[in-house]
């Protein structure tokens, strides 16, 4: 179900203007307009693109949320009209709240990222030392950023524009394709990157800009169990060492029988 006619209807009213002032905005007849408000036809992506930028609201959002529903103020505007990303404020500090991806929800997290209600269902935190920004704590799986473990939580603090992604870096990044993965992030150009695993087990693989729906910084993390000495080795030289101690068990066992 589309929630376009009764979104522009709303937010028209926002902006308390005629039907006949906005479609003038989008360059279209007023009657045209009109059917677009009733449900009674579908603009094209031209045109819905047009809405889009007038009323500085994400397509994404226009079509699939139900904006009367919205605190439009708990709506953080990007640049380029790309977005418009759901955030939660507390309202006795004033500081963002870092909003906490659960494992069960990390799978859906495609599909839920630009939606209110999404968002708005997730646990929340509030960590005083982190800078003023816009955070989110995503959990890790797998072996591959040793010596994070599997169930620890990166807190990332969100990237606007690619061009400020720095080399080297560690970064939480979402893409429809890979899903949510935590690597570091090297340029290769300006429409590629190259995405690294610490555990060099794991081979690196690039991605497009034009894939990379999201993009988070590293900002903290939070361990879920407690490090070991093993969890600190290189990963090569960790399965150097378990290699041995197999083999050294191997021995062991043949020399008692």
């Amino acid at each position: 179900m589309s929630f376009l006619a009764d979104n522009i209807r709303y937010l028209r009213a926002q902006k308390s203007m005629s039907q006949q002032k906005v479609a003038d905005e989008l360059v279209i007849t007023r009657a045209r307009y009109s059917k677009y408000e009733e449900g009674a036809s579908e603009p094209p992506l031209e045109v819905l693109l047009r809405i889009s930028r007038f009323f500085h609201v994400s397509v994404d959002l226009m079509i699939s949320v139900d904006l009367r529903k919205v605190p439009m103020q708990d709506l953080l505007k990007l640049e380029d009209n790309r977005i418009l990303l759901p955030i939660m404020v507390d309202s006795t500090t004033g500081n963002n709240y870092i909003e906490i991806i659960p494992h069960k929800a990390r799978a859906g997290y495609l599909t839920g990222y630009a939606d209110p209600e999404f968002i708005q269902n997730l646990e929340q935190i509030s960590l005083p030392f982190l800078r003023e920004g816009k955070y989110r704590a995503f959990p890790i799986e797998g072996d591959s950023m040793p010596p994070h473990q599997e169930g620890s939580f990166i807190i990332g603090s969100y990237i606007e524009r690619l061009s400020d992604v720095r080399d080297g870096r560690t970064y939480i990044v979402i893409t429809a394709n890979e899903g949510v993965v935590y690597k570091r992030v090297y340029r290769i150009d300006e429409e590629t990157f190259e995405l690294h695993s610490d555990n060099t087990f794991y081979e690196p693989y690039t991605v497009k800009a034009y894939d990379i729906i999201e993009i988070w910084e590293y900002a903290c993390s939070i361990a879920t169990q407690e490090f070991k000495p093993e969890d600190l080795e290189e990963p090569d030289t960790k399965a150097m060492f378990k290699e041995i101690r197999y083999m050294l068990h191997n021995i062991a066992s043949h020399v008692k029988r």
